[in-house]
């Protein structure tokens, strides 16, 4: 699995680590100078200012003996640590484990579900799909499409259907049947549409009606590719709807990974599994320091000294 990590991110490790590494190869002294083109780097693989000021600061204080590699990794790891909080499914007297899932068109999410679908049934979970992005037929013909090829029944209404509607039947049906998990589509909401927001509000109203405690999870799908626009989708909907964790996809297509350190340091919220591929496996649980390894492995150099002017 770590081989697949290491190959699933290959593009922003090539990126960033080939040119962190000729920085520092051959230098005996980091001064400003040096420490300034560490943070244009890091700033334009989309690491965010304030995890690229994180670890510049870490770089420049970086103890005898301690190469700037390792500090640069030390940190990185630091501030992905807190976010690595693994998805803990639970059974619940009351009903199914509910996932409600959101994000924006084009970010994975059905993808993402149908990915997280085949995990849960290879726990040996029982799986129901709830096909509430209603305003696109495709993406319901899409989920469809994946409950077939998984075997997983898939609750849908025709196109136009009230989202609210689909999932609360969805909610009925899961408990009815005794299914342990089920997992909600929802729009591929555009983040400034105010009215789908709302929306997404009252399907949470609709759940809490069959339990009061759902939805267990409320999973935002990212786009890697979007880099710091991912951020920014990402605080657009921390302000209208209790975001428990993120997945962040489409790893493997970027050079612009960097941008789940700025999620990280930024939102500190869970991040429950990461994108680095099209297989069902590529959906991987998080983990901060397999993951700094997998960007950083090859990442080595000698032990140099911090001019004392670095401060200027």
């Amino acid at each position: 699995m770590f081989s697949r990590l290491k190959a699933g991110i290959a593009r922003t490790r090539d990126s960033l680590v080939n040119s962190v590494t000729r920085l520092f190869t051959g230098r005996t002294r980091l001064d400003a100078s040096a420490l300034e083109s560490l943070e244009t780097l890091l700033l334009s693989a989309d690491v965010g200012v304030n995890a690229t000021a994180r670890i510049v600061e870490r770089v420049r204080k970086i103890p005898v003996g301690q190469s700037p590699a390792e500090a640069v990794q030390e940190e990185m790891t630091a501030i992905l640590a807190p976010c690595q909080v693994a998805f803990d499914y639970a059974a619940t007297p009351d009903g199914p484990y509910v996932i409600l899932v959101v994000g924006v068109n084009g970010a994975g999410k059905t993808t993402t579900i149908a990915k997280l679908a085949q995990r849960l049934k290879n726990e040996g979970k029982s799986v129901m799909l709830a096909a509430g992005d209603t305003f696109r037929a495709a993406a319901v013909d899409q989920l469809k499409r994946w409950g077939e090829r998984l075997n997983v029944p898939v609750i849908a209404q025709g196109p136009g259907a009230d989202p609210a509607s689909v999932i609360f039947d969805a909610c009925a049906a899961a408990k009815a049947r005794k299914v342990d998990v089920l997992i909600a589509d929802t729009a591929g909401r555009l983040h400034t549409q105010d009215n789908l927001m709302a929306e997404l509000a009252k399907v949470r109203r609709v759940v809490a009606k069959h339990q009061a405690d759902a939805p267990h999870e409320t999973l935002l799908v990212l786009d890697a590719t979007m880099g710091q626009n991912a951020l920014n989708q990402a605080q657009e909907f921390l302000g209208q709807v209790a975001v428990t964790g993120l997945a962040l996809t489409k790893l493997d297509g970027t050079a612009k990974g960097g941008v789940i350190f700025a999620l990280a340091e930024r939102l500190r919220l869970p991040i429950r599994f990461i994108g680095i591929g099209e297989q069902a496996d590529d959906l991987q649980p998080f983990d901060a320091r397999e993951f700094t390894r997998a960007l950083l492995g090859d990442f080595t150099g000698s032990t140099v000294e911090v001019d004392a002017d670095t401060d200027a």
